[in-house]
């Protein structure tokens, strides 16, 4: 089980036909958003040619006058990251669809500004770690240790670093989901 938006989703692993399975995860995405009016215009997902690697899966999409994205990267396959953004979009619209929660709790769960790919690089990058890490104790060493050195109050203490600092850690805690 994996802990995702405050709820725990099964983990799925997928064996076989992997580009032809994030294809119908994708499909099936659209579908169900297609219940709330929305085209495929409206909805961005983008495939991986090799299903098998180890990539992030998205998808992005306007529904309520808003940019909503989600994304996972925590499992060993594209297509298995795939199946897991399947699985809580659908989740949550469901939930929407049944009045279990308000327009505006599914909107926090998933809006986003539409350059959160490139945000969520840089904050990585303001941190001192690998664009692609997961690993939230080596995030938060590494703010840990960079917030104290900027802090306005230290000697070498830089303000705007210090909110740079902060910003980028807020950003990938909401990325992980913590």
């Amino acid at each position: 089980m994996v802990k995702i938006k405050d709820q725990d989703f099964r983990e799925i692993i997928i064996k076989d036909s992997y580009n032809r399975r994030a294809l119908q995860f994708k499909n099936d995405i659209i579908k169900y958003l297609k219940n709330f009016g929305l085209t495929e215009d409206d909805v961005e997902i983008p495939l991986e040619s090799n299903a098998m690697r180890k990539v992030q899966a998205s998808a992005s999409w306007y529904m309520l006058e808003h940019h909503l994205f989600f994304s996972y990267n925590g499992a060993a396959k594209f297509v298995e990251n795939m199946a897991m953004v399947k699985q809580v979009i659908i989740y949550f619209l469901e939930q929407l669809m049944n009045d279990e929660i308000s327009e505006e709790e599914f909107l926090e769960k998933f809006r986003e500004d539409h350059d959160i790919i490139e945000q969520r690089k840089n904050a990585r990058k303001v941190l001192g770690v690998h664009e692609d890490s997961l690993d939230f104790d080596e995030i938060h060493k590494n703010y840990k240790k960079l917030s104290k050195k900027h802090h306005p109050d230290m000697p070498e203490g830089d303000t705007e670093e210090f909110k740079r600092i902060n910003v980028a850690h807020k950003i990938l805690k909401k990325e992980l989901n913590l």
